[in-house]
């Protein structure tokens, strides 16, 4: 087993379980690893204040990947590196999605910028899944939901026009649009999967996250051993998403989780065990073996 002296771990479906939350076993495994004087950094699609709301929990402060590798805030929350949407693109995917009425947050560096009507989109399209099929098992789509109303940092916003009414200017990290209904999961990635200066990725079943074609976990993960003096052959990296697919494939050692979709199982060096029982915690103990 290489020397691993940097580990990268996703959050959702990976060190957070179903109850999103980071389980005893998992905290005493990061700082365990923290001890042995291992980079520990967490690499998300989620905001960093989000990120530090349950960091900030565990007593830790790590570097931090957020916004599918838009930004790397180091371990004292100041921003190393920040990659943004171009203001026209941002502008084009947001009147797109806003036209179709589709549920979307826009990850700033100031907030979760999401629609006040948000929920009631969603329950419109839960509402009408239940109507054209009436085996749906609503409580599923439910828990989806709450996992995205869960995050910390939302503000709220009639139309995405006020994003750009403001006299101060916004980075746009990273917008996801989300839907129950796959056709319309489907018209989002051809609508934008062939833009040449957009990343589209997806972290759950019901989203589409799009930022910048330079944001990445992966070229993020590359930025950060670069700046750590840390060669890509000691890092190890785990997670379970579409939206980890770039880091893992930079990674020395690629992990998926137990939980991981089948694509991800399969280009990944090793499976741990589910985000359910302590997948990350498992692959830790594994790793400083």
């Amino acid at each position: 087993m290489t020397n691993i002296q940097f580990i990268a771990t996703d959050l959702d479906g990976t060190l957070l379980n179903s109850e999103h939350k980071v389980s005893q076993e998992n905290e005493q495994a990061l700082k365990e690893a923290v001890e042995k004087g291992i980079e520990v950094v967490v690499s998300t699609g989620r905001a960093y204040f989000d990120v530090k709301s349950i960091f900030d929990q565990l007593g830790m402060n790590t570097w931090v990947i957020s916004a599918n590798g838009a930004v790397i805030h180091d371990p004292f929350g100041e921003v190393y590196h920040s990659t943004s949407l171009q203001e026209e693109n941002a502008k084009r995917i947001l009147a797109w999605l806003e036209e179709r009425d589709y549920y979307y947050e826009v990850f700033t560096n100031e907030a979760i910028f999401t629609p006040n009507r948000g929920r009631e989109l969603l329950e419109i399209e839960m509402d009408r899944l239940k109507s054209a099929n009436p085996d749906t098992d609503i409580k599923i789509l439910e828990h989806a939901a709450e996992v995205q109303y869960s995050q910390s940092g939302f503000a709220y916003i009639d139309t995405y026009e006020e994003l750009f009414r403001r006299e101060q200017q916004l980075s746009f990290h990273n917008i996801l649009g989300f839907s129950f209904f796959h056709d319309r999961l489907k018209a989002g990635w051809e609508t934008f999967g062939q833009d040449p200066n957009l990343t589209l990725v997806s972290s759950a079943d019901h989203n589409f996250e799009i930022g910048s074609k330079d944001a990445s976990k992966g070229q993020a993960l590359t930025k950060l051993a670069e700046k750590l003096g840390i060669p890509l052959s000691q890092t190890a990296a785990v997670g379970d998403s579409l939206n980890d697919e770039s880091m893992l494939r930079v990674a020395g050692v690629a992990v998926a989780m137990g939980n991981a979709r089948k694509d991800i199982k399969e280009l990944a060096d090793q499976v741990t065990l589910t985000n359910d029982e302590h997948g990350v915690a498992h692959m830790i103990r594994h790793l400083l073996k």
